[in-house]
């Protein structure tokens, strides 16, 4: 998983709330199992018409926003049904970092899990986001895992909380398979000396 140290990006306001995983990836793309190629259907309903074209209203298909590595986003962002995928299809499109009041759950725990970093923040401490991210090209917002914080354009920050073990895990880019795979010689000693005690097994 890669590492999460600290995202400089332009940041895309999205002033929706209760955004679902099935807005984030409709349900016609949840036939693969494989994390690449889901950027495509990122919000596709919102971000095409009917007849395929690009939806020019829809704020990642602005030219300002159009390589957004952060969202900023309504209260309640990833509710709604269990998809892996809706956190596979924001880092397939190129997006890091998504900041809300509140997250569903099971979107907040699978980001963790796929080296997306998810910022619970504030009412007030949105509103500054937003008003950040709504400057189009100059929305460029640094977030910084080790110092917990979130730098706007202007220099003002905004301090966040986040599970100690969880932060350890970004920055060292640990998913479930890295953190079993550090355990890597107690496994190979435990295995062996079972070998030795029980050679029948």
């Amino acid at each position: 998983m890669e590492k999460f140290t600290v995202l400089e990006g332009v940041a895309a306001p999205m002033r929706v709330i209760n955004v679902d995983t099935d807005m984030i990836i409709p349900k016609q793309y949840l036939k693969t199992i494989k994390r690449t190629g889901l950027g495509k259907g990122l919000f596709s309903e919102q971000r095409y018409k009917d007849d395929g074209s690009e939806n020019p209203d829809f704020v990642l298909n602005k030219p300002a926003y159009r390589k957004s590595k952060i969202l900023v986003a309504g209260d309640n962002f990833g509710c709604g049904s269990s998809r892996e995928h809706a956190p596979w299809a924001l880092a397939d499109y190129g997006i890091r970092c998504v900041i809300s009041t509140a997250f569903g759950d099971i979107f907040y725990n699978n980001c963790f899990k796929n080296g997306l970093l998810p910022i619970r923040v504030s009412p007030e401490d949105l509103e500054k986001l937003f008003d950040d991210a709504e400057r189009g090209a100059n929305s460029t917002l640094t977030v910084d895992l080790e110092k917990q914080e979130i730098r706007g354009p202007d220099g003002g920050v905004v301090k966040f909380e986040i599970d100690p073990f969880r932060k350890h895990c970004l920055l060292n880019g640990l998913d479930d398979i890295g953190l079993t795979q550090q355990k890597q010689g107690k496994i190979a000693s435990y295995e062996q000396k079972t070998h030795e005690a029980r050679p029948w097994a």
